[in-house]
């Protein structure tokens, strides 16, 4: 059991969370059935993405077994068999489509299978091909983020505002750069390189790129926050403080990855860094409070 949590990796089920932005954002966190839709899509995303764990630990069972970490995960070092993985797959993906029949709506029903199954073909390109490319592989996670966000939305029938999609795509932009970033280190340290891509990176690069993608996204969202029609749909001028947070967030994030070189994997930053933690639960606390109240 504990090789089949480790394969499936449902500690990064966290990142899924981004299902609930369209329903927080649309002032609809109060409305049961929508997050019990929302709820649904959670569990769509958290099953197909450990389908694609699985599947990617398959793909590259030979390369993990000449890394002196990733050996240990179970198909590489031996504790679950490939064929036993690819049934573990094939499984995950039926319960994330299963899930979503407990949708009611059946137009919400459809139209959220059909982001997930578009998610899932994205992904397993990703793991056969496309994250062999610099770039293409960071941009690739984080149009699986706005996928999350797509998804949520329409299994509750809330719009997406434009605002939303660009400060997902920003910042799941800057948190990959940020992993590749402890890539370029470690393949300094070690000389080995830990993607087939690593090495179309360096560290001057990723820094420049963490400050570009930083620093749009903070303008970006400080733009959405004195937006007219942000301010007219949620009635309040205050949005602009939240700003803060944004700020401070991101000002530690980087200090994270310049200074303590810890964001190898920013699911482990957010579950394990209890400054981070503060930021995000004040953010959270305070745009909820504007909007809410």
């Amino acid at each position: 059991m504990k090789s089949i949590i480790k394969l499936t990796r449902p500690s990064h089920w966290v990142k899924n969370l981004f299902v609930f932005l369209p329903i927080f954002f649309g002032q609809k966190l109060f409305d049961v059935t929508l997050v019990q839709n929302a709820l649904m899509v959670f569990l769509a995303f958290s099953f197909a993405a450990s389908s694609i764990y699985s599947f990617n630990d398959i793909i590259d069972v030979e390369d993990d077994r000449r890394h002196p970490v990733k050996c240990q995960r179970p198909v590489a070092s031996g504790k679950i068999s490939v064929a036993v993985a690819y049934c573990i797959m094939i499984l995950l993906l039926a319960m994330s489509i299963g899930v979503l029949f407990l949708i009611k709506d059946e137009a919400f029903r459809w139209s959220t299978i059909a982001v997930i199954v578009i998610y899932w073909l994205m992904e397993i390109a990703y793991c056969i091909l496309l994250k062999r490319f610099a770039i293409v592989d960071v941009c690739i996670l984080s149009v699986g983020f706005i996928l999350r966000i797509l998804a949520g939305g329409m299994a509750t029938g809330v719009v997406i505002s434009h605002w939303l999609i660009m400060m997902t795509f920003l910042l799941t932009l800057f948190l990959g750069i940020a992993k590749r970033r402890d890539d370029v280190l470690r393949m300094a340290r070690t000389g080995i390189p830990v993607r087939h891509n690593t090495k179309r990176y360096n560290l001057t690069f990723v820094n420049e790129a963490l400050t570009i993608t930083g620093s749009v996204m903070l303008v970006c969202y400080i733009m959405y926050t004195v937006s007219p029609e942000v301010i007219a749909q949620f009635e309040s001028q205050y949005l602009y403080l939240t700003s803060a947070f944004v700020i401070v967030g991101l000002l530690h994030y980087i200090q994270l990855a310049v200074v303590d070189e810890k964001t190898g994997d920013p699911t482990k930053v957010l579950l394990h860094d209890h400054f981070t933690q503060c930021v995000v639960v004040g953010w959270v606390v305070a745009f909820a409070v504007i909007i809410y109240i």
